[in-house]
């Protein structure tokens, strides 16, 4: 803990961009997700949005917990980002509830029976994602939700963090690898691969990854096993982009037919990869 008598707190623009309209010359107590609050209120002026956050009315003696400005900050963010579900706070009877938080009593809430992965992750809805961009987005709700940050909580907002946690982890996994992410996205829109079955897949398509399949079994060389995991990563990015043009024109049947192939062809670069490995 640190007495001050001014602090000045640093937040980027996405994280507080209604910060001049919402908290300039405001009174608010900052409450942090474990559990503690200020003593007092602090009044928040912003003259460059996106800049900093002057906190003022510290006398001598205030003292200030760093780690309760940002989770404070952290939790802000979460309430504003994402779809409001119009839910009531089960802790305060607020209705601004988002996906994660309550924006009144920064209350965790429980996992969303609505929100799409997407929403989760706060993307676009869209095929061609920015993988970085959604890993970071994922680091940083799994360090304000981790079940660790609410031990002494109730037992309640301690299952609700270990859902939302795991909610996260899914959404995560599924959108990160164009697959799993392609998959989810027909089944958004109704369609669905079953699972088990050659059923809608090309007849020339199978007997093309048989005869891979063959030769990946009957090669003892790691440089014919490498060939062959080049060409299905090429494979895999043109049917990428093939899958993409075909989400955004919206003809479902020719992107489930790309997916039928990327299936056959990310199996076959899974088994390239276990054959390097009994080379090896």
């Amino acid at each position: 803990m640190q007495a001050l008598k001014r602090l000045r707190v640093l937040y980027s623009c996405h994280g507080l961009h209604n910060a001049h309209n919402c908290m300039k010359g405001q009174n608010l107590y900052m409450v942090s997700n474990c559990g503690v609050t200020l003593s007092k209120s602090f009044t928040f002026s912003s003259k460059h949005t996106g800049r900093h956050l002057a906190v003022s009315n510290l006398v001598d003696g205030d003292k200030v917990d760093r780690t309760l400005i940002s989770s404070w900050l952290w939790s802000r963010n979460l309430c504003t980002s994402g779809k409001h579900d119009h839910h009531i706070c089960w802790s305060c009877g607020s209705t601004s509830v988002h996906l994660f938080f309550c924006s009144s009593c920064k209350v965790i809430q429980p996992p969303s029976e609505k929100a799409s992965y997407f929403e989760v992750m706060n993307c676009e809805q869209k095929f061609a994602l920015d993988t970085q961009k959604l890993q970071r987005r994922y680091l940083e709700l799994q360090r304000t939700l981790h079940p660790d940050n609410f031990s002494q909580k109730t037992p309640r907002e301690q299952e609700y963090s270990e859902n939302q946690s795991a909610l996260v982890s899914r959404a995560y996994r599924t959108l990160l690898k164009p697959l799993s992410r392609g998959l989810y996205m027909l089944e958004l829109r109704g369609l669905r691969l079953e699972e088990g079955t050659d059923a809608g897949a090309d007849p020339e398509l199978l007997l093309e990854v048989m005869e891979i399949n063959e030769k990946l079994a009957e090669t003892r060389s790691r440089e014919e096993v490498d060939a062959i995991g080049q060409s299905m990563r090429e494979r895999l990015r043109d049917l990428v982009e093939e899958m993409n043009l075909h989400l955004n024109k919206g003809d479902l049947q020719s992107a489930k037919a790309v997916l039928i192939q990327m299936k056959y062809f990310t199996n076959i670069e899974e088994k390239v990869k276990e054959k390097l490995t009994e080379i090896l």
